[in-house]
Parts: structure tokens; C-alpha cells; sequence
């Protein structure tokens, strides 16, 4: 009896718990919505103060947080007490700040005790609530520029500082707009929160399916057709949605089974789906939300910067595209049959009005110059128009509910990350780091210029693992990006090359998120597909040396030097495509892919010089595949898949 009557509890208390949780996530989902109703709300009639504006989205994020991420999913855990704190905590901050922040925008404050344990208990906050969402490996990069901040007087020379107190780091990262509240916060809290909230509605409305559709009926047919529609998709989905794992997931469910099934290996077809979702955060109009940020950075207009990233964006693409029909020729994979397509025509008289919002989106970014914020609100409800005249999406109470409540939760990531960024760019003008270290780079590259980008790659890849878009971004053009300045490169193509570099190490061992997403899809050794998508991705680690050595690839300089940009930057990108596939009609020798890649890489110099040199290797790459012809083993390839895929029934 007693025994039945401890079941009987435990059940009773289970349930209850169940209750509580429950209680707690449509708490989050009120909050997520009532975030998402600020944001628009402030992007249509105008953003508060700044640490006001900055202030309630940092609060509102950290309150879902706390909600939905746990610090325990276990039921009834004593652990959740630890999650009351935290939000309660957050809230109390949260009110503390905005009824001082007219107090703490004036400068030189001399701070109490309470507002230094304030300034403290608000760090805290922002590390475990980054922690919580995004692992262990920003709040630790973070953590480590707080003790430089703290200890300073015992570091080396070359980057030894003063050191501060408690005080001085807990107004400095908290009750200023050079910490946590900076700029990219005040970026995520106006610009990136709203075009979050626009992709949600996008994809709510149909407009993904209606982007696959329509690149399956153009490139499913032809050889290794669900191949090029999934770069072609991810490209497309890719101009709204703020992440490459994100982009991963929502094309590639549908397009990595079917590279399987017309004979691409797994990790091929994996990594086809994570470098072309990772290039969805080169291509304007969104870029990660990076594209925000530069403006902030390097004080160019939002045009003139996603302008500039077009061209490469689209060479990536090409690279991509033509690398993926070459593994097609060389293992015989066709394209799907016409039964399994869709009808092109059919796809665009039903979704034709899809496009609509990103026209509106482009045309108020570049032509009228409405601030982004403003843009992004006028294209949300472009998508509720579109949809109630296409009936494709009835945006009634509950769907409208449900798209508010997704946009408002997939701020999470990015604000929390900008929060945490902001601490490290605090520390750094704090400090002076910033300078100390661009002094470092350049006297390690001797004051050479290619040896200085050289590390600048290096580090980028290494700062930038691990870490989402927005994260990345801000971290290398903090502490890399000014150095490459210092040495005269255009600030442009400067932050170009860093963004570029920390964007990519979603698809470089040992921690390419992006590649072991699509790996998880596709059945496929993690690290077998990382290697094959930066193999697949290469032109994105040469590319970014051609906004430095070739200027005209980001539009600047006259018309001739662009065209003449244009033209050679696609052949080069051809040239390296072949020879890193080694396939051609006819599979060529080591000798010619050789010379073949030499010839890619002496376009990235726009001289005269370097253009007859790459065709002089061009034409010996072709005369090596002519006479020295290497044996084509595309059938035994074939053969090979065929047995995997037999293993696999």
C-alpha cells in the first residue's frame, strides 16, 4: 500500500511538473511574440534611446533563455531554482537599467556599489545565457579578454596594459554603449531582429518550397540535377535566412536523399548542401546580418556594401555549381526523370508573387533609401499581402501567433551572441588591444602584405569556429580586420576578406557546424564531409585575395577595370574548378591540374601580365591532358557507388 501511494505521488508530482513546464514555454512564447511586436513596432515608428531600445531586447532575449534552455531537462529537478534566478534576475536588471539609462548616458559617472554589483550580475547574465545557447566556446573567448581586462600589468610586453578594477570593467561592458549595450547589440536590437522576423514570415508563406520547386524544374533534369538545384535553392533560401545551419536543415532534408539516390556519395551529397547553405551568408541582401554590421564598422553605406559583395557571391555560386556538374560527368550520375519533377510553368503562374517581398526589400534598401530597419518591417508585410492575395498562407490570429512567436525566438542566437561580442570589443578599446595586435600581425609579416593576409586567414578560421555568422564577424573585424587597414588595404575589402575567412570555418575541421549538419542528414562521417566541402568551397579561401589584389571585383575602379575584373575572376574560377575536380570530359593528369590551378590563381592580379601568364598555363595544362592522357576511372567510381548504395538497402 505505502508503495502505491509513493507512485501515486511521484505521478501526481510528475504531472504537476509537466504543468509547470508547459506554463513556462507559453510564458516564452508570449514573450517571444511580445519581442517580435517591439521590434516591428520600433522599425516602423522609430527605435527608443539607445540603451533603452538596446536594453528591452537584451532583457526580453535573456528572459526566453532562462525559459528555454534549462538548466536541467529533467522533470522536478531542484536544478530549475537555478533558472528562477537567472530570471528573475534578468528582469530586475532589466528594469534597473532602463530607469537609470539617462543617468548612465552621461559620462565619466561615479558609480555606487549597488550599480558595479549590478554591472557584475549583468555579465554574468549575458556569459550563461550565451552559454546556454550557443556553448561553451564564446563566453570562454570572452572570458579570457575579462581577465586580460583584470590582468593586464602581467602580460607580456607587446600587449601589456595598466590594468582595471572591478568598477572601471563593470561600467565600461554594462552602463556604457562600448560593452554589452554597443554597437552590436544596437545592430541585432534594430536592423538583424527584424529582417530574423522577416525570414520567419517567408518561410511561413511558402516562399522556400516555391525557391526549391522552381530549381528542381530548372536543373533537376540534367546530370547531377537535385545537385545543382540544391546549390541553386540554398542560394535562394540563403538571401534571407541568418544562418548556414539553418539553411542546412530547411533545404537539405529534401535535397541531400535525393543526391543520394541519383548516385552521389553521402558525404559528397552532405557537403554539397553545407558549402552552398554556408554561401548563403556571402549573398546579399541579409549575409548573416554581417552586412549591418559593416556599416557600422567601416561607415559605407548598406548599399554600397552589398553591392560590392555581389560579384564574389556569385563566383562562389559558379564554383560550386560547375564543380558539382563535373562530379556528375566524371561518376555518370544523371538527373531525376520528368514524373519526378515539377512543372516549372505551373510552379511560377502559383507562386510567381513569392518574389514579390524581396523585390520590395531590394528596391527600398537600394533605390529609396529607407534605413534597413524600415525595409525589412515594409517586406514583412509585403509576405502577409502576397499571401492572403496568393490564399497560399491564411495569416489569421494563430498563423500570425506562430510567426511572431518563431521570429521573436530565433532572435535568441544572434542577440545573445552580439551581447557577448560586445564584451570582447569592449575589452579591446578598453585596453588598446586592437592596435597592440594589428602591430603584432604586421611585425610578423615583416610588413609584407600577403603574409600579413596569410595569418589574418589563419586566425579568422580559427576565431571564427564554432561560432555563428553574426559572432564571427564581429569578432575578426575587431581583432584582425584593422590591421589589414593599417597596411593600406581598401577597409572594404579588408573586412570582406576577415568576414569571409571566419564565415568558411562552418565547413573546416574540426569544427564545421554547417558540414556536420548536412553529415547528421545524410548519414555521412562528419569528418570525411567536412574535407569534401572545403574542398567544394576552395574559391571562397581564394576569392577574398582578390578583393585585396583586385579591387575592381567589389566595384571599385572605372568601368573597364570591372568588366575586365568580371571576366577574368569567372575564367579563373573555372580554371580552379576543373583542376580541383581533375576531370574535364576526360580525367586529367597531376601535371595538368597543376598548371590548371596556376592559371586560376594568377587571375586574382587583374594585370595584363599575370592575365597572359594564365593563359600561356592554360594552354600548357591542355597540352599535358592531350599527350600525357590520364586513364578515366569514372566507371569503377560508379561501380563503387553502386555497391555502397547496395550495402546501404
Amino acid at each position: 500500500m505505502p508503495a502505491k501511494n509513493e507512485e501515486k505521488n511521484a505521478a501526481a508530482k510528475n504531472e504537476g511538473t509537466g504543468k509547470m513546464v508547459a506554463a513556462a514555454e507559453k510564458f516564452a512564447s508570449v514573450i517571444a511574440v511580445l519581442l517580435a511586436v517591439f521590434q516591428m513596432y520600433t522599425a516602423c515608428f522609430g527605435a527608443f534611446g539607445a540603451l533603452q531600445q538596446r536594453t528591452i531586447h537584451l532583457v526580453l532575449v535573456c528572459l526566453m533563455v532562462f525559459i528555454l534552455y534549462p538548466t536541467s531537462k529533467e522533470k522536478g529537478s531542484w536544478l530549475r531554482i537555478v533558472d528562477v534566478m537567472f530570471f528573475f534576475a534578468s528582469a530586475f536588471i532589466g528594469v534597473y537599467l532602463y530607469l537609470k539609462a539617462d543617468q548612465f548616458a552621461i559620462t565619466a559617472v561615479s558609480l555606487e556599489a549597488i550599480d558595479v554589483a549590478v554591472g557584475l550580475l549583468g555579465i554574468v547574465i549575458v556569459f550563461e545565457s550565451t552559454r546556454r545557447v550557443m556553448g561553451w566556446i564564446m563566453p570562454s573567448i570572452a572570458g579570457v579578454f575579462m581577465l586580460y581586462a583584470l590582468f593586464g600589468q602581467y602580460m607580456p610586453d607587446l600587449v601589456v596594459h595598466r590594468g582595471f578594477t572591478l568598477e572601471r570593467i563593470s561600467y565600461q561592458m554594462f552602463f556604457t554603449m562600448e560593452g554589452v549595450l554597443g554597437a552590436p547589440l544596437g545592430v541585432s536590437a534594430t536592423f538583424v531582429s527584424v529582417f530574423v522576423i522577416f525570414a520567419a514570415f517567408l518561410r511561413t508563406s511558402g516562399a522556400g518550397d516555391f525557391f526549391i520547386n522552381c530549381a528542381f524544374a530548372l536543373f533537376g533534369k540534367y546530370r547531377g540535377g537535385p545537385a545543382k538545384a540544391a546549390v541553386i535553392a540554398s542560394s535562394l533560401f540563403g538571401t534571407f535566412s541568418g544562418s548556414a545551419i539553418a539553411n542546412v536543415v530547411g533545404t537539405g532534408t529534401f535535397t541531400i536523399p535525393l543526391m543520394k539516390r541519383t548516385g552521389y556519395r553521402p558525404q559528397f551529397a552532405a557537403a554539397v548542401e553545407s558549402v552552398a547553405s554556408t554561401g548563403g551568408q556571402l549573398m546579399p541582401p541579409v549575409m548573416g546580418a554581417a552586412a549591418f554590421l559593416m556599416v557600422e564598422f567601416i561607415n559605407m553605406s548598406y548599399t554600397q556594401i552589398m553591392l560590392a559583395s555581389i560579384l564574389p557571391a556569385v563566383l562562389f555560386y559558379l564554383a560550386v555549381f560547375i564543380m558539382v556538374d563535373l562530379e556528375a560527368g566524371k561518376n555518370h550520375i544523371t538527373g531525376l526523370t520528368k514524373e519526378e519533377l515539377p512543372s516549372l510553368v505551373k510552379e511560377i503562374k502559383s507562386g510567381w508573387i513569392m518574389v514579390i517581398p524581396l523585390i520590395v526589400l531590394i528596391v527600398m534598401l537600394v533605390y529609396s533609401g529607407t534605413t534597413p530597419s524600415k525595409a525589412g518591417f515594409w517586406s514583412t508585410i509585403a509576405v502577409v499581402a502576397v499571401a492572403f492575395i496568393n490564399r497560399s498562407v491564411k495569416f489569421a490570429g494563430k498563423e500570425l501567433w506562430e510567426c511572431l512567436e518563431s521570429g521573436g525566438k530565433s532572435v535568441i542566437e544572434v542577440a545573445t551572441a552580439c551581447a557577448t561580442a560586445g564584451i570582447i570589443i569592449g575589452v579591446i578599446t578598453l585596453t588598446g588591444l586592437g592596435m597592440k595586435l594589428s602591430n603584432v600581425l604586421i611585425n610578423l609579416a615583416g610588413g609584407n602584405t600577403f603574409t600579413l593576409l596569410m595569418l589574418t586567414a589563419i586566425a579568422c578560421t580559427i576565431l571564427g569556429m564554432g561560432v555563428p555568422t553574426t559572432a564571427c564577424y564581429l569578432i575578426v573585424a575587431t581583432l584582425v580586420a584593422p590591421a589589414l587597414v593599417k597596411m593600406g588595404v581598401l577597409p572594404i575589402a579588408a573586412h570582406l576578406f576577415v568576414f569571409y575567412y571566419g564565415v568558411m570555418s562552418m565547413i573546416t575541421p574540426p569544427v564545421a557546424l554547417a558540414a556536420y549538419a548536412g553529415a547528421s542528414i545524410a548519414g555521412a562521417n562528419p569528418f570525411k564531409t567536412g574535407f569534401t566541402a572545403m574542398r567544394l568551397g576552395v574559391l571562397a579561401f581564394v576569392i577574398p585575395f582578390n578583393f585585396v589584389y583586385g579591387p575592381p571585383l567589389l566595384l571599385e575602379g572605372s568601368v573597364g577595370e570591372i568588366v575586365q575584373s568580371m571576366v577574368t575572376a569567372t575564367i579563373g574560377t573555372a580554371f580552379l574548378s576543373v583542376a580541383i575536380q581533375g576531370w574535364f570530359k576526360v580525367s586529367l593528369p597531376m601535371l595538368s591540374r597543376l598548371l590548371l590551378a596556376a592559371a586560376g590563381l594568377c587571375l586574382i592580379d587583374t594585370g595584363m601580365l599575370t592575365d597572359i601568364l594564365s593563359i600561356a598555363l592554360a594552354v600548357g595544362s591542355a597540352m599535358v591532358a592531350r599527350f600525357m592522357p590520364c586513364k578515366d576511372d569514372g566507371g569503377k567510381v560508379k561501380e563503387s557507388l553502386v555497391m555502397e548504395r547496395e550495402e546501404a538497402k
